[in-house]
């Protein structure tokens, strides 16, 4: 471990930066001294917008991930090298916001019934049935599953929160028949990995991607659907059964009731609440022929 490394790894430790935080930030300064070949404590503001510049043009990364790859950078030159970072140098780029991709309940089930083992279907009920984000996912502990009061603890979710999300009947009886299928019961994780699901690490979360990829795929789904989008399913159609925001807000876990007002712009019952007003209009007889 190089002493540069092991500056910034103490600085993340010490600001209780998440694992997958603290990874992807050394891996980006890592990447941006393989580009220049060179110390990143010899490397400039010049570098960066190159650097930043190359993530646009070359890599066809998107606006979310190159501000991570910033971030990590203005870390790095702030928190561990102590020096200054000029926002107008190296701006943020604008990102785009685009509505996600959402299935209608019809297609969610043909989704789940279309999962290659029975494994692979009890990942899916459960990221319908919760919302939870991939990661939250893997890391669900046996311990996590309240039968008594029919709720699921998720522990350490994004930004180090936890909460508690609903625990369906039918999910509960398809985890109890995960349960008694594993060859050998696990001690602390509810997706146990390896091949066997034998392991004492979770499954790795693109076992969880590979599942939903697979399983659309023999459904015959035409449209993009990954993991989060059974998350933007679950938020869509409890709003569309009559949910209010700041419930679904709580499940999901989102800091701020913004981020779940978005699922107005995707639910069916709201964005049919009022009718067009082309159809007031007293339009007769049929359109003029063209000559």
């Amino acid at each position: 471990m190089t002493h540069l490394r092991k500056m910034m790894l103490e600085e993340l430790q010490r600001r209780n930066y998440s694992e997958n935080t603290t990874r992807c930030y050394i891996r980006t300064v890592e990447d941006f001294s393989r580009r220049f070949n060179c110390s990143p404590d010899r490397l400039g503001p010049r570098h960066i917008r190159e650097y930043q510049a190359e993530l646009f043009e070359k890599r066809k990364l998107s606006a979310g991930s190159v501000a991570v790859r910033l971030a990590a950078l203005r870390f790095f030159y702030c928190k561990t090298l102590r020096r200054a970072w000029s926002i107008a140098d190296t701006p943020y780029p604008k990102g785009a916001h685009h509505l996600p991709a959402i299935l209608s309940q019809e297609e969610v089930a043909q989704l789940i019934q279309a999962a290659g083992t029975s494994f692979h279907r009890t990942l899916l009920m459960t990221l319908y049935a919760t919302g939870v984000r991939r990661a939250e996912l893997t890391h669900l502990k046996v311990s996590d599953i309240d039968s008594k009061r029919m709720v699921i603890h998720v522990q350490g979710g994004k930004g180090r929160k936890d909460r508690d999300v609903m625990l369906s009947p039918k999910l509960l009886e398809a985890l109890r028949e995960h349960w008694r299928g594993l060859q050998r019961k696990p001690s602390a994780w509810l997706f146990p990995g390896n091949r066997w699901h034998t392991g004492d690490t979770p499954i790795d979360t693109k076992v969880v991607w590979n599942a939903c990829k697979e399983a659309a795929q023999r459904a015959g789904l035409q449209k993009a659907v990954h993991p989060h989008t059974l998350r933007h399913c679950f938020a869509t159609h409890l709003l569309e059964d009559g949910a209010d925001l700041r419930t679904i807000q709580i499940l999901l876990g989102h800091n701020d009731l913004k981020e779940t007002a978005r699922y107005l712009h995707l639910s069916q019952r709201h964005l049919h609440a009022a009718a067009s007003p082309l159809d007031s209009l007293p339009l007769e007889g049929p359109s003029p022929q063209e000559h």
